[in-house]
């Protein structure tokens, strides 16, 4: 196997945990950054006030893209079977 070929693979696993992790990560930022904004504007203060909405934003995030995620993950999965088999 070559140089190129290794690299390539690494790229495209890179880019497999990028658009696995990404959707749920974003949601889970997005969901943090309102609760702090609302936290500061109200002086509440309270550590774990912010944990349950997020907590709840990324469990709906995986059953809305958990489909598209696992999608993902199978095609890069089968793609390194069928390199793996090719050697």
């Amino acid at each position: 196997m070559s140089i190129e070929k290794v690299l390539d693979v690494l790229r495209e696993g890179f880019m497999t945990i990028l658009i696995v992790a990404g959707p749920t990560l974003a949601i889970a930022l997005v969901v943090g950054l309102i609760i702090s904004i609302i936290q500061a504007a109200t002086q509440l203060q309270e550590q774990t006030l912010s944990f349950v909405p997020k907590i709840l934003a990324v469990i709906g995030a995986l059953v809305v893209f958990g489909n598209f995620m696992l999608n993902a993950l199978i095609a890069y999965t089968e793609k390194i079977f069928e390199l793996i088999a090719g050697l």
